[in-house]
């Protein structure tokens, strides 16, 4: 085999596992590409970019998959006293590395930038970092510093924005110069490894999901059961699972015979592999279903969270509601109604959701939500923006019921909801066959993060594609609060 290429991506991959780079070379049909979030990778994208401006004018190094003339351009603007440079391309020894920000201060003095989309500091992009100071020291560079930059979630917007506030600078340079030996040993150590002809052995671990979920899961999970059998992965919520798989209680029969897990861990366990019937608590469901009163407004929220805060009093990463649905039931036994509020991508759409939300529900009137957390952290999000609706909005907020109590306590539960009580996987448990219930078969937007991503999308569509995409949300959306309907009947049925 050649000596194996680095970049910073590839060396951050092995130093999660080197065994994922090893797979990439040798069996890349095996890769599931799921674990790829675009929408963080866009994230990223639009941060990056963003962030060239911090120090003021710079000069890209234009993107070619001939890095030796990203090489050469950098050299070329490095000699020409170009003062802020980005995507500044560099190698040696084979391991390349374009650095985000690169300051040129003259004299082969430099400061290194790498630019995050997070909101902290996390231990991988450490090592990113490192890399890309021993790479520019190997060649000979002076780094002053070598930092990280990454987005400051205190920011709240002003008018422009400044970025000198919604981004934190980090510096790393004393650590950075300390791992200079180890990065090397690292590099040598990954070549080594890469060389195998035969595939390496490397039990799953913690290192199948931190810092990032990898691809090859069910490659490397070899010794899950042969025959499907539910395995402690699937353990809903439960903590420290690579304790359990390390000391061979894999599988639920495993798990259950050990009598090592309690509560809602056990019932979950045992209700699957006894095929339990549905557990149901009528009395408690009963006592729960006298506290609502009609009339009976059911109220789903969707969000979304730009990195970048688009609006003056908001900040990075900030959910912004921009929809809602509402269904709602006048008397007992009354016909089904149902409103909705999308607001139009373009411009802050939270004024318009709050005046909406206060014309549509009355006060003092009974609303339900599925995990009501959400709904009213938001309300009060708006109230507080807002004081002209500062009282309005917070009927609606003190008068919120929580549908998903019963679940949650599991007062009503079936092997289905596998371990959860979250409405995507309560409705399929509770309506199987109805299709009109399965989020599957809707067109375009299918849970909350595709709903998110699409009004994101939206800001930069044609007329056309921005009205087929709202409709999508419009169906999405109302398919959320009528799945409260029909789950709120259930529980009725369940009592009678």
């Amino acid at each position: 085999m050649s000596i194996q290429h680095f970049s910073k991506s590839r060396y951050c991959s092995c130093i999660q596992c080197p065994k994922i780079l090893w797979l990439k070379e040798h069996l890349p049909e095996d890769f599931d590409d799921s674990v790829m979030n675009q929408a963080v990778l866009s994230t990223g994208n639009d941060v990056g970019d963003l962030a060239m401006g911090l120090f003021g004018d710079y000069t890209e190094v234009p993107y070619t998959e001939n890095i030796g003339d990203m090489i050469s351009a950098t050299q070329k603007l490095i000699d020409e006293g170009v003062k802020n440079i980005c995507e500044a391309s560099f190698s040696y020894d084979g391991c390349f590395c374009s650095v985000d920000i690169l300051r040129n201060l003259g004299k082969n003095k430099v400061e290194l930038y790498e630019v995050k989309s997070s909101t902290e500091v996390k231990w991988i992009h450490e090592h990113d970092v490192f890399y890309q100071y021993y790479v520019l020291t190997k060649l000979g560079y002076k780094v002053q510093k070598a930092c990280l930059v990454h987005i400051n979630n205190q920011y709240v917007r002003h008018g422009d924005l400044e970025l000198d506030k919604l981004f934190t600078i980090v510096d790393l340079t004393k650590t950075a110069k300390s791992k200079l030996k180890e990065v090397e040993e690292n590099i040598k150590k990954f070549r080594e490894y890469l060389k195998s002809e035969t595939e390496p052995e490397c039990a799953v671990g913690a290192q199948c999901s931190d810092p990032y979920e990898c691809g090859y899961w069910d490659h490397c999970a070899v010794d899950m059961p042969e025959d499907g059998s539910h395995t402690v992965w699937e353990v809903y919520s439960l903590r420290d699972k690579q304790w359990y798989y390390d000391n061979g209680y894999i599988t639920f029969e495993q798990l259950y015979d050990a009598g090592i897990l309690k509560g809602r861990y056990l019932q979950q366990v045992e209700t699957e592999i006894k095929n339990l019937p549905a557990q149901i608590d009528k009395k408690q469901i009963k006592g729960f279903l006298d506290t609502l009163s009609y009339p009976l407004y059911f109220l789903d929220f969707e969000t979304f969270n730009p990195a970048i805060p688009l609006y003056d009093e908001s900040s990075p990463y900030q959910q912004i509601v921009f929809q809602y649905s509402l269904h709602y039931i006048e008397k007992k036994g009354g016909k089904l109604k149902h409103k909705e509020c999308l607001a139009y991508p373009g411009s802050d759409p939270r004024r318009q959701i709050a005046e909406q939300l206060c014309k549509d529900i009355p006060l003092d009137v009974c609303t339900t939500a599925y995990s009501m957390g959400f709904e009213k952290g938001k309300i009060r999000g708006l109230a507080e923006l807002y004081p002209d609706l500062h009282d309005h909005l917070m009927n609606i907020h003190d008068n919120i019921k929580d549908i998903m109590i019963p679940f949650q306590k599991r007062w009503y539960y079936t092997k289905e909801m596998v371990g959860s009580y979250s409405i995507k996987h309560v409705l399929p448990a509770l309506f199987p066959d109805d299709p009109s219930l399965n989020y599957h078969n809707l067109e375009g937007v299918h849970n909350g993060s595709e709903a998110s991503n699409t009004f994101l999308a939206m800001q930069k569509m044609e007329k056309k594609e921005l009205e087929e995409w709202r409709e999508h949300l419009l169906r999405y959306c109302e398919l959320d609060t009528f799945a409260m309907v029909k789950v709120l009947e259930r529980l009725q049925e369940a009592v009678k």
